[in-house]
Order: structure tokens, then C-alpha cells, then sequence
């Protein structure tokens, strides 16, 4: 899996960089299917850091999450969180649509 970490008007350190991608990292978890994830932190306004985070993989649309928050580790954590839900939606959507029976009969 490919981690992207890049940041708009301002500059992260290689720990921070290294720290996000370790968070973000275990997002595979949730769902096996994700190939690249890029995370952009945005520093325009420093009291308040924007995080997004972009999961792209094999048979799935790309899926979004956005943070703002007052601290920059908080809008790490809360668009880690949003996008965790959002592949275990997917995982269960996938998972049941495989396994019902069609009830329909001709």
C-alpha cells in the first residue's frame, strides 16, 4: 500500500510526516482492498489545521474525509476515524451483497 503525506502553505517535519502515515497505516485493517491513500494537511490558517485524507483501491470509488480542527493531531485522528467508518460501511456492503440468496423465484 502506497502512503502519500503532503501539505499545503507550510511545511511538516519528517517525524510528523512519519507519525500520519503510521496512523493512517492502519486503515488496511478496516478493508484489504485499499491500494494508495493520500493525506494532505493543510496549514493556511495555523490555528486551525485541515486534514483530508483520499483512499483509492481495486473495485471501489475513491473515498473523501475532512477535518478541522484546533489541534493537528485531533484532525488526524478525526478524519482517520471518519474514513474508518466509511470502509467498514463499504466492507459490510460488499460482504452481504456477496453472500444473499436471491429470494426471487421466476
Amino acid at each position: 500500500m502506497q502512503i502519500n503525506v503532503s501539505a499545503r502553505h507550510g511545511h511538516l517535519s519528517p517525524a510528523t510526516q512519519s507519525k500520519i502515515s503510521t496512523k493512517v497505516s492502519r486503515l488496511v485493517r478496516y478493508f484489504n482492498g485499499v491500494t494508495a491513500l493520500n493525506v494532505t494537511v493543510d496549514l493556511e490558517h495555523q490555528s486551525l489545521p485541515a486534514v483530508e485524507i483520499v483512499a483509492s483501491g481495486e473495485h471501489m470509488h475513491e473515498m473523501v474525509s475532512h477535518e478541522v480542527s484546533a489541534q493537528l493531531w485531533r484532525s488526524v485522528d478525526g478524519a482517520v476515524q471518519k474514513l474508518e467508518q466509511q470502509l467498514r460501511k463499504h466492507k459490510e456492503k460488499t460482504r452481504d451483497h456477496k453472500h444473499v440468496e436471491n429470494t426471487r423465484r421466476s
